[in-house]
């Protein structure tokens, strides 16, 4: 992670220099890793488009033989087979975009080692002043430039955007509730793609069938009786929330870290969202002309 870290501050430091302020130098840098990504966002969303077609038969497999693992599993992979679909190809994107998160994370918590490369002995001897002053930081390089920007240029990051202060961690300041800004604009924007997402991954042609499949499932479990069997379609009703309780785990931990981490990283995560969801609504676009 580091080593990526190391290349973008590469980066994010040649926008600062251009632009002055940490701020947009950030929301440059989400513009560039997102066109460098798009080749992989094209990719993701036909393999979502195609996973999409085949869920609902999934389902359906896994209540047919949820007694039978063996046979289950050489279902399933003939589906995927059928439809040329991989069952990996979605967990090599997740890989990608958490090594993604990991290496931003390291960067805007780091910025004086990833950004300005300050020699390491320089930031060592600040950070024990600064401990023996009696003073601590869960991020001691954001501490050193609140402390000794004034002193040493080298250390300095013009962080103020907007009014307001990126190297502000909420958690730490709940007294000042514009740090709430970015990441309530980030936990907003992160469900609107998630719901968005799940619209745009389902056809119209699907949401009829999924429609049908529920009332055929109802009608074939309603007994002579007037009573109902209920134990499919609760299955099926079961195997989707749990889906859906996978999609926002990530965001959920996202949100976590949001208010625990410096504004900066939340600023770059809001930006990616925004850059996400215009990527999914003009992808959709085209790959719908492309199905006509």
């Amino acid at each position: 992670m580091g080593f990526l870290a190391n290349l973008f501050g590469y980066l994010l430091n040649f926008l600062y220099t251009w632009l002055q302020n940490y701020g947009w130098a950030i929301i440059l840098f989400s513009v560039i890793l997102q066109v460098v990504l798009l080749p992989l966002s094209i990719k993701q969303q036909k393999s979502l488009k195609k996973s999409a077609k085949i869920q609902q038969e999934m389902q359906k497999l896994q209540v047919k033989y949820k007694n039978n693992p063996e046979l289950l599993n050489q279902e399933v992979m003939g589906l995927y087979k059928k439809e040329k679909v991989s069952p990996f190809s979605g967990c090599l994107s997740s890989i990608i975009q958490l090594i993604l998160f990991l290496s931003v994370f390291y960067l805007v918590s780091r910025p004086l080692t990833y950004m300005k490369k300050v020699d390491p002995a320089i930031l060592e001897n600040y950070q024990q002043e600064i401990t023996e002053s009696g003073e601590s930081s869960s991020y001691p390089e954001i501490k050193i430039i609140e402390e000794k920007a004034d002193e040493d240029e080298n250390v300095y990051i013009n962080m103020n955007f907007l009014g307001l202060d990126l190297s502000k961690v909420p958690m730490q300041n709940l007294s000042d509730i514009k740090v709430l800004i970015i990441p309530i604009l980030y936990v907003i924007t992160t469900f609107v793609n998630i719901k968005i997402m799940t619209n745009l991954n389902k056809t119209k042609e699907q949401r009829q069938k999924e429609k049908e499949e529920k009332e055929r499932i109802k009608q074939k479990n309603t007994l002579t009786d007037g009573s109902k069997e209920e134990s499919v379609d609760e299955q099926l009703q079961s195997m989707q929330q749990m889906t859906n309780s996978m999609n926002y785990m990530m965001p959920i931990m996202s949100i976590a870290i949001a208010v625990i981490a410096p504004l900066g990283l939340s600023l770059y995560w809001l930006v990616k969202n925004i850059l996400q969801l215009c990527e999914r609504l003009i992808l959709n676009k085209f790959m719908k002309k492309e199905e006509a």
